[in-house]
């Protein structure tokens, strides 16, 4: 609006008579202007007393600021689907900025995508982001084509000699495969279900620990299919925010360690098979397949999926473990060795922080993709075009994600424009306690995500509130300083791992149904014996992990006291089948 004139001493913007800002040394623009009046306010630039500019500019109440975030999140709980609901509380978001007038409504349709949407995408970190999440998809399709990810499920399989083993080679796949959780879960999920009823392993215990060794070793690995998502989210959340010289990768990085809900999870995994005991409805599946050998349900209702056919290897080739083993060690590889390239400073924590965080991760699945294409190609198990048809299904995987990420960019910069954050930096901050704030987000995470049954969703639509909010509320506290970073820390943990944590519990979630489609088993069985498991974890992350956190007590003790507290609950409502 008067974006491009630098204000001097003298620099006056009067609103209906009266100045309301002035500024020296920054350019001025609509969004300085804290205006409290609705209908069309008449806005003057006045420089050494002459009239420079003169405009009759709509206006808005103050906490119109808030609907784009909160339609995206009241239609993601109604209709079940958030791209629609991010696209709704976008188109929202640029009518708002257009005043909210009939004429701004068709204005700001249009503009919802010609304006935000094209920006955000063209923005350099922005596209980075995009080409390494594409190319690690790509590289995952190529190696499940190509049977390198079946040759590591082969040669652990060999150790399944027992149930108890037989469930331990299960979880430990899971962490194997640890890259990307659909990956996951339909190559893990199907290769072990003939080993698994073979061993009198129920269905349901099997979906479980796929489905519990998918998301959660996925969202705090530093290498996944994820991270492109969730830095971009944090990076998009950030901007502008004064106070905070971390990069986003950093900022990702600070927060694994309050991610309790991911670590527990994957520990309750391990002693349930280590303990041999079960409770609840899992307790009754295991018990009818180990002594019935029934491993569905007689009444379940089971259905094949043909959808992740791109991750199942060709036919009547060698599964060689090597071909999914070289390409992701030349990843990790790559990462580690260029953030130290990119990077300057004496500490590590120095070198990453400084590091050029996004081309490194593009060197890394560029050549993970070529030592992927150039195995297969090499040893003539796919052929040229075999090989650029799995690279592009594996990309197909991540446009979901792609677009949901682009998404929140974009509804992220027209809730920028509104203001968003110091609207509800106004309203809420005095009244919010920062030490308790992770456990709210947590717990606003999970309620999102277990009635849209997308956690990716619910990242895109939270992430760009959450960190400026607690940001705020940390400053209006007098606290915003390094000795209270680790509530920011936790604050952007709990918004990925409270999706995560709803997602185990909701029958509508997408993880939850493919690791039932993957497994076999009946998705309302796995959802039914899943949940009480997911409570357990949850419960412990919040109460003994998130909420103490929150009020500084250290993650390192918190951890141990999480895993004691499973430990405890599981002993007396474990029993042995």
């Amino acid at each position: 609006m008067v974006d491009g004139l630098e204000p001097g001493p003298r620099t006056q913007l009067i609103l209906n008579g009266d100045e309301v800002a002035a500024g020296v040394g920054e350019r001025l623009t609509a969004a300085d202007l804290n205006i409290a009046v609705e209908g069309t306010a008449s806005l003057e630039v006045v420089q050494n007393g002459e009239i420079l500019w003169q405009k009759d500019v709509p206006t808005i109440p103050g906490w119109v600021s808030i609907l784009p975030p909160l339609i995206a999140i009241m239609l993601a709980f109604l209709l079940r689907s958030v791209i629609p609901a991010l696209f709704v509380g976008l188109v929202v978001g640029a009518w708002a900025v257009n005043g909210m007038t009939m004429p701004g409504a068709f204005k700001g349709f249009f503009e919802a995508i010609t304006i935000y949407v094209v920006n955000t995408a063209i923005d350099p970190d922005h596209m980075a982001i995009m080409v390494f999440t594409f190319l690690i998809g790509g590289m995952v399709g190529v190696i499940s084509r190509n049977g390198g990810m079946v040759g590591i499920v082969e040669r652990i399989m060999p150790f399944a000699s027992s149930t108890r083993r037989g469930q331990g080679v299960v979880a430990t796949l899971g962490l194997a495969i640890f890259f990307d959780d659909y990956a996951n879960t339909m190559i893990v999920g199907n290769a072990t279900r003939p080993m698994s009823d073979k061993l009198h392993i129920s269905r349901e215990k099997l979906a479980y620990l796929v489905d519990s060794t998918a998301a959660p070793v996925s969202t705090i690995a530093v290498i996944t299919t994820w991270i492109g998502f969730q830095v971009g989210l944090i990076d998009s959340a950030i901007k502008g925010l004064d106070g905070i010289d971390m990069t986003p990768y950093m900022l990702f990085l600070s927060s694994i360690p309050y991610s309790f809900y991911p670590f527990l999870a994957i520990f309750f995994v391990f002693l349930v098979v280590y303990t041999g005991k079960d409770f609840g409805p899992m307790y009754k599946a295991e018990k009818r397949a180990r002594h019935s050998g029934e491993v569905v349900c007689p009444s379940a209702t089971v259905s094949t999926d043909k959808s992740g056919e791109d991750f199942y290897h060709k036919g009547d080739i060698p599964c060689r473990a090597i071909n999914a083993v070289l390409p992701i060690v030349t990843m990790i590889t790559t990462v580690i060795v260029g953030l130290f390239i990119s990077g300057e400073g004496e500490t590590i924590t120095d070198i990453i922080g400084s590091a050029d965080a996004y081309g490194v991760l593009i060197w890394a699945s560029l050549l993970g993709c070529a030592m992927a294409v150039a195995l297969s190609l090499g040893q003539g198990i796919l052929t040229l075009n075999e090989t650029v048809e799995s690279w592009l299904a594996g990309g197909r995987f991540m446009l979901t994600g792609l677009v949901l990420l682009v998404m929140a960019w974009a509804v992220a910069d027209v809730a920028g424009v509104l203001q968003t954050a110091p609207y509800l930096i106004t309203v809420l901050g005095e009244s919010l306690s920062p030490y308790t704030l992770p456990t709210i987000v947590f717990l606003l995470a999970g309620a999102t995500a277990f009635a849209s049954g997308s956690s990716w969703g619910v990242m895109a639509i939270l992430m760009p509130l959450v960190i400026p909010l607690c940001w705020a509320v940390l400053q209006s506290h007098g606290i915003a300083d390094a000795e209270h970073m680790h509530i920011l820390y936790s604050c952007i943990a709990c918004v990925l791992t409270g999706a995560v944590w709803a997602d185990h519990c909701s029958p509508i979630s997408d993880t939850t149904v493919l690791s039932s489609l993957a497994t076999g088993c009946d998705h309302m069985d796995h959802v039914r014996t899943q949940i009480p498991y997911a409570l357990v974890g949850g419960g412990a992350a919040v109460l003994l992990g998130v909420l103490p956190a929150g009020f500084g007590l250290p993650w390192f003790l918190l951890l141990p006291c999480g895993a004691i507290a499973i430990v405890v609950v599981h002993r007396f409502l474990g029993k042995p089948v």
